[in-house]
């Protein structure tokens, strides 16, 4: 695997990293990850394509974009693959609301699946698209065989729109599905989130797609508040500061539900992803050392498959923990770069919603609020 990685800041292009006898030409697949308004501004694909001719180009919009140990805004980060034994396949879904995002998951597997399909990688609109139903028809179709990573495209903390495009400029709409092929790519899993769990699990019991109405027998929003005590009068902004964390069954591993925001009429709370009833729920608190740490652990569990270090590290992280770790937010990024060492190459961005397996599990999830590294190697 030979990597090389471009950035566009200030209104230039410039290498910024590129291993040995790399190949322009050889490239088979562009991750460019950019700010929303930068990626409409220069319409990069053209760009790109002419440097990496025979390559799938995917371009997402981000929350802030992630190189080696940094974190950008305004920015866009391409990172170009040149992959000596692996073969890259992909596929584009076009959905014009939330209601067509099991079917698109359907149709990402349908068209991805072989037998030396070694992972998926998926890149979502963030907006439009239900990412746990998305995840739960590419699982189903999957048969939980296949390891499911990548994340939901993110527009800084503005949550106007998110673009996302393969081989084209990106668009509203759009989810990517990238199949790698290969028997001997190796691909590692890491999540956390850091957070810390308080009061009792709750049943939800009264809710729809992802707006939650009742807990136990009273109104959500009224119960949160409760909790929140002295923050209740910071809403909606301090519900980043206290998402829930949320297991459909008694057997499930508890996923990070973000709050997007609060009915005060209706006494509910919007997040971002399903919150089904019957479902157990747990108020969390933010602790920002330990949401640092947890990115260095999802790194160390990332290394598992590997006898050494991986080649290649994505990382992608939620909007939430961005703008709660403030101006510590490389501190999560440096925490993954000290268990890597310097021969890995980092690529990331912030996102409106992880996708990842957690816990060795193939399984994957659709998680807010966590660090989610995806590690890949040919060696």
């Amino acid at each position: 695997m030979k990597i090389q990685q471009r950035a566009f800041e200030n209104g230039y292009w410039s290498v910024i990293s590129e291993t040995e006898n790399f190949n322009p030409l050889n490239v088979q697949l562009v991750l460019a990850f950019g700010e929303r308004k930068c990626l409409e501004a220069t319409q990069p694909y053209q760009f790109i394509k002419d440097l990496y001719p025979s390559a799938e180009i995917v371009i997402n919009s981000t929350s802030g974009e992630i190189y080696n140990d940094s974190v950008f805004s305004g920015t866009i980060i391409a990172t170009a693959i040149e992959f000596e034994k692996t073969t890259v396949r992909t596929v584009k879904v076009e959905v014009e609301n939330y209601l067509q995002s099991a079917i698109s998951g359907e149709k990402i597997a349908d068209a991805l699946m072989s037998d030396d399909l070694a992972t998926i990688l998926v890149i979502s609109d963030g907006g439009l698209v239900n990412g746990s139903a998305l995840i739960a028809a590419l699982n189903a179709k999957t048969e939980n065989k296949i390891p499911i990573s990548g994340g939901l495209a993110g527009d800084e903390a503005r949550f106007e729109k998110t673009l996302v495009g393969l081989n084209e400029n990106p668009k509203q709409g759009v989810i990517v599905g990238i199949g790698l092929y290969a028997k001997d790519l190796k691909v590692g899993h890491g999540t956390l989130g850091g957070w810390d769990g308080f009061g009792p699990e709750r049943e939800v019991t009264a809710s729809e797609y992802n707006v939650l109405y009742q807990i136990g027998d009273k109104a959500a929003l009224d119960i949160y508040k409760e909790y929140l005590g002295k923050y209740a009068d910071e809403l909606p902004g301090a519900a980043l500061l206290f998402p829930l964390s949320m297991r459909i069954t008694e057997d499930d591993e508890p996923v990070v539900r973000t709050i997007l925001s609060i009915d005060e009429v209706n006494k509910s709370m919007t997040f971002a992803g399903d919150m089904p009833k019957g479902a157990l729920v747990r108020f969390m608190k933010a602790n920002l050392d330990r949401l640092i740490d947890a990115s260095g652990t999802a790194a160390q569990s990332s290394l598992e498959p590997f006898g050494g270090t991986p080649e290649l590290a994505l990382l992608v992280s939620c909007v939430g923990r961005k703008l709660v770790l403030g101006q510590r937010t490389e501190e999560e990024v440096e925490a993954a770069r000290e268990i890597f060492g310097d021969n890995t190459i980092m690529t990331g961005f912030y996102s409106y919603g992880e996708i990842s397996s957690q816990n060795g599990n193939v399984r994957c999830e659709l998680h807010n609020q966590t660090m989610t590294i995806t590690t890949l190697s040919e060696k």
